[in-house]
């Protein structure tokens, strides 16, 4: 009988294993909750643990707003790009947010260089516009030490990325919402204020700079009034 439990418990590892091997970029995390999206949506939040927290801490916002959260926590911009299709296109948003690169800086999947992370996330953009969504394109939020990887210093490298964000967008037209400057310190960290691990947001960071910033984004995108950021399009 131990032999057999012992026997079991490593059958299930397996499988898990596998079935993570066999999902890497995660299609199955959104693909029930992709059937249940039947109303066009304003805006499809693309992104990684900054934009899952997101949705998790305030749903409210994203349901009363007709926003819709895709976030993947640990995700690069790699990952993100073969899922864009069915878990942005497929939806047909009018606006997709995207915010992507702080995981690529991680290492996450191993080391890439700047000019491929721009590239994902320029296939992104260059996918979305083929397909009629309009794109706000978002800087890296700041981050002095990763949590996960003490090793790195990651304060420059998003520095550097947001410069090439931001010239990308800039050259092609695409609205740039700079949450850096608005939370960065001097050093490149978040204030304590914001965050609960120096990397990752809180509500009250979400609440207080993220919503204004994105609902100011949005409308000026969709060229409709603030009031409306409240109610879905029709």
């Amino acid at each position: 009988m131990k032999r057999f439990l012992l026997l079991a418990i490593g059958l299930i590892f397996v499988f898990s294993a596998s079935a993570q091997t066999n999902d890497w970029a995660k299609f199955g995390r959104y693909a029930d909750a992709n059937k249940s999206v039947t109303e066009r949506p304003d805006a499809v939040f693309m992104g990684n643990s900054i934009t899952e927290q997101w949705a998790s801490q305030d749903p409210e916002f994203f349901t009363k707003n007709n926003f819709v959260g895709r976030g993947i926590s640990g995700q690069t911009t790699a990952e993100m790009l073969v899922r864009f299709r069915q878990d942005v296109i497929a939806l047909n948003p009018r606006v997709v947010v995207i915010m992507a690169g702080i995981n690529d800086i991680a290492r996450n999947n191993g080391y890439i260089a700047h000019e491929n992370i721009l590239g994902n996330i320029a296939s992104m953009c260059e996918l979305a516009k083929m397909n009629g969504i309009k794109v706000i394109l978002c800087s890296v939020t700041p981050c002095e030490v990763f949590s996960w990887r003490r090793e790195l210093k990651p304060a420059e490298p998003i520095r550097e990325l947001n410069k090439m964000i931001r010239a990308y967008a800039e050259e092609n037209h695409i609205f740039y919402l700079d949450y850096y400057s608005a939370l960065t310190t001097e050093t490149g960290g978040l204030p304590e204020k914001w965050t609960f691990d120096g990397c990752h947001l809180n509500l009250e960071c979400y609440r207080t700079i993220n919503e204004p910033m994105v609902c100011e984004a949005i409308d000026k995108v969709l060229k409709v009034k603030k009031n409306h950021r409240h109610q879905p399009m029709k």
